[in-house]
């Protein structure tokens, strides 16, 4: 008997009771002739994927080139809601197995809490080491607005639905009615679905993207980041009076101060993001105080009360009802308070009665006031269940939520600052000057109280709008306190003057003040492309000997922040390079910072692809160089990447759960990832400079490349899907240079090439074994002992389990010039095998995802239904593309790229 299949019984009957039950809602709603049409397809679509017979995939071509259009869009969309349905069965069975191994009390795995506990305590830190190491910390996971989830909000609220019935399922001891009355509410939430449109008609705006997110903390954040703390908490074996830890682990966006090449991002836009997040928590906060208040009905007859909480009952109306009943009445003061504070911060009604907290310190210090009185008075129980819970969530989100970064290109702080020199008469041309006359004339800047602003003149549109939203971040941060706004990002930062220029700018609305040389925001260079990730340690090294910039270091607390991006690294010099260049960058950052005693703090740029710096968290973090992870980093969370980890609490907890694990390991026992022994860098060095010319080669130098690329994909397309507010290129051009990476991952990943994720492994890896007899245990050593060369490979495995050279065959096909597309078509089979040998070679493997048993049976389980998803994208595409203007053949590609996302579920 396979145990392993055993235990996957569970799953099986999910997928077959969803996929039945989207069987009837299609034969009932569309028919007996679509229905039989659309398990015609899928029964080929198993026949080709799981028994490689090509009589089927023949077959399939043949149904699916001859659809009707109406009948084209039928199909897509059973198979694209099979897709999202089995993916709901999916992270059912991931939680189910979890479960499963808790109640058997199972050793626990990485990425728990309590397995690296556990390694701490071996390695003999205790508990207040532990807390110590958190007093400074930060642990922030970035919800960017870059969607590539292209689903709407009821669409996903159905699913949610979906899953809470299976789970309701899968927990209970069912009677046959109850069994039956679930199966119903399901078949209704999928008829729903059915009935639903999954695609958005309209572009979104901001504002959108910011409700969008906000979604997640109902989903997730608001009730598990607070019992992520609690449960680090309790397993130090924290006293109960004792002071909570530190507010470390908080939540970032970047949707609404993100405006890189971002139209519509402006001033207004930042108070209707900061006004919104605002909203999200008070609606929370008063929700939990109402609920609080009426579970705390003491009675001051019978148990005691504090003096602090007797004086906070007074605030409240004594209602006859609850006169002796001070928590209560307290609970309601406090309430009546906040919702005063938040009219004050909306500018509703005034200040009125009672006054508004002043900050959110206030609030939490009334919240602990309750606090302190319970425990004092014998109900230390009570003090330990909602109101902890609401104490830790007054922490972690204040009363603004999460922390909005705003983030520019270098260009525009350049020209903006151009502008404001030459009519302030400091500087004619600013922008022509060298490096070395730019710092000095920004050093003068920044030491003389004079602003350069002047209200008697008149500044262009670009220069108003920066100076705008920047004069807004400093007014949020007055009304909602200073972690509203704490970090300003420079794209494209290739420079110490990059930096010095916003310092300036911040100078301009307050942010900066001169006369004491302090700092009020973090500002954080992004290095993205590979030259920009090599300069880096020379560029910091020289900005922290500038003489202007030491004393605005030294008002942030001596910590600097410093971004570095997958996505355009990896678009400039390929996988390979680019998460090489990101890890040697990071060990010569630690190297620099130390020489200046400086604190670092790495901010990954990370997208859901392996070609955007995807994988797993926890992988990620542990293998990060000794000292890149003091007790902070911050990660960005993109696109489907978001749905996938946090639109199910369970889920949400253990992805939250794994970065905190991560982060103190990396923090506290940095050695255990692994030295990286000269030997092994030159080796890496040596397979980077071959794969970085085996994909320059391909994408800069081959002519017509652009021209395979927009023609072999569906970008074209997905410029025109509403999946966000910003456009595809940074400029109004083909180029790949100015292409955004999300678009060119995504356009590589819908038909199944995937080549951002491996291309040019293969060669480096060849010609390397070529010229060292011994090549091959070195790379097996490598992959034996290295962590950063195992989640390297790891990462490189699935992605190219994910692609099919058979499937981007047929996408070639679109490619009109024959003689460009047997130019570059062949180059990628041929490097797309090399690269499969190789890796199957170094790591002794006879197929890929052989030690990923989890990610295999997805595949197996998903793929069947994908792959006529892609027969029908390249047919439509043929369609549109040569004239068709029937409005159902660009829906009908739209839907598929949904369908085609969901199925990879990571490909933005």
């Amino acid at each position: 008997m396979n145990t392993s299949d055993d235990k996957d019984a569970p799953l099986r009957e999910d997928i077959r009771l969803v996929g039945r039950l989207l069987g009837e809602v299609v034969r009932t709603q569309e028919g007996g002739e679509i229905f039989a049409l659309i398990e015609q397809v899928r029964k080929l679509g198993l026949r080709f994927h799981r028994d490689e017979d090509p009589t089927a995939r023949e077959e399939l071509e043949d149904i699916l080139s001859h659809l009707s259009r109406g009948g084209a869009i039928q199909t897509i969309r059973a198979f694209s809601y099979f897709s999202h349905l089995a993916n709901i069965c999916e992270d059912q069975h991931h939680i189910r197995r979890n479960r499963a191994h808790q109640i058997a009390k199972s050793d626990p795995r990485d990425g728990s809490l309590a397995l690296t506990l556990s390694r701490l305590a071996e390695g003999g830190f205790t508990p207040d080491d532990i807390r110590a190491a958190l007093e400074h910390a930060l642990i922030s996971p970035v919800l960017t607005a870059h969607p590539t989830e292209v689903r709407r909000k009821s669409a996903l609220d159905r699913e949610r639905e979906i899953a809470a019935l299976l789970t309701q399922r899968d927990r209970g001891n069912l009677t046959p009615q109850e069994e039956a009355d679930i199966e119903a509410a399901m078949e209704r939430a999928i008829l729903t679905l059915w009935q639903t449109s999954i695609l958005r008609r309209n572009r979104l705006g901001v504002p959108d993207e910011v409700a969008n997110a906000l979604a997640y903390y109902d989903y997730t954040f608001l009730e598990e980041l607070p019992k992520l703390y609690n449960m680090l908490e309790d397993a130090l074996g924290a006293d109960p009076a004792s002071e909570p830890l530190p507010a470390f682990f908080r939540m970032g966006s970047w949707i609404g101060g993100d405006r890189d090449g971002h139209p519509f991002v402006n001033a207004e836009i930042l108070r209707t993001a900061t006004r919104l997040n605002s909203e999200k928590i008070f609606d929370y906060y008063e929700r939990e105080l109402f609920t609080l208040a009426g579970e705390l009905s003491l009675d001051e007859r019978l148990v005691k009360v504090s003096a602090e909480v007797a004086e906070l009952a007074q605030m409240s109306d004594d209602s006859p009802h609850q006169h002796s009943e001070p928590y209560r009445r307290a609970l309601t003061g406090i309430r009546k308070r906040l919702a005063a504070t938040r009219n004050a911060l909306e500018a509703a009604n005034g200040h009125g009665v009672p006054e508004p907290y002043a900050g959110p310190d206030e609030f939490r210090q009334d919240l602990a006031a309750i606090h302190r009185s319970l425990s004092s008075n014998g109900s230390t129980g009570l003090a330990g269940g909602r109101l902890r819970h609401l104490r830790r969530a007054a922490d972690v989100f204040g009363f603004h939520l999460a922390t909005i970064d705003l983030r520019q290109n270098s260009d525009v702080h350049e020209r903006v600052l151009a502008e404001l020199f030459s009519k302030a008469s400091v500087h004619e041309n600013y922008a022509s000057l060298s490096e070395d006359e730019k710092i000095a004339v920004l050093s003068a800047e920044l030491s003389t109280p004079r602003i350069l602003v002047s209200p008697f003149l008149e500044y262009s549109e670009e220069t108003n709008k920066e100076l705008g939203i920047l004069r807004e971040a400093a007014e949020a941060r007055r009304r909602y306190g200073d972690r509203v706004v704490e970090n300003a990002i420079i794209s494209k930062a290739d420079s110490a003057s990059d930096v010095l220029e916003v310092a300036v700018l911040l100078k301009e609305v307050g942010l900066m003040r001169p006369t004491d040389q302090t700092l009020a925001l973090n500002i954080v260079p992004l290095f993205e492309t590979i030259g920009d990730l090599r300069a880096a340690p020379g560029i910091m090294d020289q900005l922290f000997g500038l003489p202007a910039y030491a004393p605005l270091l030294a008002s942030r607390g001596m910590m600097q922040e410093v971004m570095l991006g997958y996505s355009d690294s990896n678009k400039d010099g390929g996988f390979l390079t680019s998460r090489w260049e990101v890890f040697k960058s990071e060990h010569q950052l630690v190297d620099v910072f130390g020489k200046y005693g400086v604190t670092i703090r790495l901010f990954h740029g990370r997208g859901g692809s392996v070609g955007r710096g995807g994988g797993p968290s926890y992988e990620a973090i542990v293998a990060q160089p000794a000292g890149a992870v003091p007790g902070a980093i911050r990660i960005t969370e993109q696109g489907e990447v978001i749905t996938g980890k946090y639109s199910n609490a369970e889920l949400g907890r253990r992805n939250l759960e794994a970065i905190l694990a991560a982060t103190l390991e990396a923090t506290l026992v940095p050695e255990a990832a692994g030295s990286s022994p000269p030997e092994f860098m030159a080796v890496m060095d040596d397979l980077s400079e071959r794969a970085f010319r085996t994909y320059r080669a391909l994408v800069y130098e081959t002519e017509g490349f652009e021209d395979y690329f927009w023609s072999s994909t569906v970008i074209g397309e997905i410029a025109n899907l509403n999946i966000g507010s910003r456009p595809a290129s940074r400029k109004n051009s083909r180029a790949i240079e100015d292409l955004r990476a999300i678009p060119w991952v995504f356009g590589w990943a819908q038909c199944r090439l995937m080549l951002p994720g491996w291309y040019g492994f293969g060669s480096a890896v060849e010609g390397y074994l070529a010229d060292n007899e011994d090549g091959l245990a070195t790379l097996q050593r490598l992959a034996e002992e290295w962590p950063f060369f195992q989640t390297l490979l790891s990462s490189l495995d699935m992605v190219l389990s994910k692609t099919d050279i058979a499937i981007a065959s047929r996408y070639a096909e679109l490619v009109k010039n024959e003689a460009l597309r047997n130019a570059i078509f062949p180059r990628l089979r041929t490097e797309h095998d090399l690269t499969r040998r190789m890796l199957l070679t170094i790591t002794n493997q006879t197929e890929l995802l052989a030690g990923n048993p989890l990610l295999a049976r997805s595949i197996r389980n998903r793929f069947p239904y994908l792959d006529p998803l892609n027969h029908l994208q390249v047919e439509l595409m043929k369609r549109h593309r040569a004239g068709d203007e029937d409005d159902r053949v660009p829906h009908g590609i739209n839907l598929t790229i949904n369908g085609i996302a969901a199925g990879l579920r990571n490909s933005g």
